[in-house]
């Protein structure tokens, strides 16, 4: 991903905000130091987001560093989630392993036909499946039961 950096403001812009800033010039497709300089911006190359490194951090864009040659880089930094995040995120987690549960569980309803005796080991498995959202640390922490 590459943002640019407006010379003037120091702010970080997408391409399309380049586009928007300057209406009524003509910009090529290409962009090249010569363009750079006319539009008053550097490029700021960022690396692949990292992954965040625990359930309640989240990941967001850091400020840019120039090296010793001028060049910029982007940079990521890491922070833990406010209140509402962790909310939100217990949420939408919460959701989301409840209808995997539901998947597994509908894998197996033909089972409960009345022409099919389900094992015990099978009434067991299910019964697991639906107490998932009653396990210590639920939603962050899930420990998912083995099919038989």
């Amino acid at each position: 991903m590459i943002r640019y950096r407006n010379r003037e403001s120091g702010e970080l812009i997408s391409r399309h905000q380049v586009k928007l800033l300057h209406p009524n010039t003509s910009i090529p497709s290409v962009w090249g130091e010569s363009v750079y300089e006319g539009l008053g911006i550097d490029p700021v190359p960022f690396p692949e987001k990292p992954n965040p490194s625990g359930t309640y951090k989240v990941v967001t864009e850091g400020e840019p560093t120039q090296d010793s040659s001028g060049d910029w880089a982007g940079t990521w930094s890491e922070r833990d989630m406010t209140t509402d995040e962790k909310t939100a995120w217990d949420q939408e987690e919460a959701e989301r392993i409840r209808a995997s549960r539901d998947t597994l569980l509908a894998e197996t309803d033909y089972l409960g036909l009345s022409d099919v005796t389900m094992s015990s080991a099978m009434i067991t498995y299910r019964q697991a499946l639906r107490d998932v959202p009653q396990q210590t640390g639920f939603p962050s922490t899930v420990s998912w039961p083995t099919k038989p």
